[in-house]
């Protein structure tokens, strides 16, 4: 038995002694700011993350570190609320852990969130944008290492990370709620620091239109295990010397306080219609 499975397998002992034979279709990573979503759980199961095996622990504020299992819009999903960040200290490996686990219980699709900085001038806080492709500027892999099959392949196919199907329905539900979305490519650094005003031009000049700390390496993992993903970015504030304000991490929460409701509407209608 490989590493990871037996990783794997001791989360999953831990999981499955609470929900029992409870199984999720759709699993979700919520952002900074984002978890509120996942208060909206009907029978819920909450799991700190320090409780199961091999899960890194949150440590940022606005993310509360737990798993959520249950059923949202009459779909059976399990909810990280709150992620956890390469800037952290955490093994780019271990980021792609949990979605290993929540593929293991039986999620084949996953919605994957942030907020980030925009990069395209068009886009003001306070805006959405489904993932259409990333950049990895960490240069750095979660699949780095010994590859198991039962995982996924050795050199998997990275051209379509982020499912057209999975888009168009965003899309889609984004026009009957009256929520305007964005298209466009996310660029993740490795943080802490916000960029700088002339690494802001670099990822615009690269074709970025947004960019963040996170959502790479479980988009990756999940890709990896075949998963279908959505990903989608919350707009928290213009990048770097854009607007020529400084940037702060009160002024993402803030902001997403002020559009938490179109937010929660959004993927609840997404999932819904999954």
């Amino acid at each position: 038995m490989s590493t990871k499975i037996a990783n794997t397998t001791q989360a999953l002992a831990v999981i499955r002694a609470q929900i029992g034979d409870f199984k999720p279709e759709i699993a979700l990573i919520l952002g900074s700011g984002m978890g509120l979503l996942a208060d909206e759980v009907e029978n819920p199961v909450k799991i700190p993350f320090s409780e199961i095996p091999g899960f890194p622990h949150s440590t940022v504020k606005g993310h509360k570190g737990r798993l959520v299992l249950g059923t949202l819009e009459g779909k059976n999903v399990v909810i990280m609320q709150g992620r956890v960040h390469y800037y952290e200290g955490y093994p780019m490996q271990q980021l792609g852990f949990p979605v290993r686990v929540m593929k293991s219980l039986g999620a084949d699709k996953l919605i994957v969130t942030n907020a980030a900085g925009a990069v395209n001038a068009e886009f003001a806080p306070g805006d959405l944008m489904v993932i259409r492709d990333h950049i990895n500027f960490t240069f750095r892999n979660p699949l780095i290492g010994p590859n198991d099959e039962n995982f996924g392949p050795r050199f998997p196919d990275n051209s379509q990370t982020y499912t057209p199907g999975l888009m168009k329905i965003a899309h889609e539900q984004g026009k009957r709620l009256n929520i305007p979305l964005h298209e466009g490519v996310y660029l993740m650094n490795t943080g802490p620091t916000y960029e700088t005003p002339a690494e802001v031009n670099v990822a615009r000049f690269l074709g970025a239109d947004a960019v963040g700390m996170s959502t790479f390496p479980e988009a990756l993992t999940a890709n990896h295990a075949g998963m279908q993903v959505l990903g989608i970015s919350f707009i928290g504030n213009m990048a770097a010397g854009i607007s020529g304000e400084a940037l702060t991490h009160a002024e993402v929460i803030e902001t997403m306080e002020l559009v938490k409701d179109k937010f929660i509407a959004l993927i609840r209608g997404i999932v819904q219609n999954m």
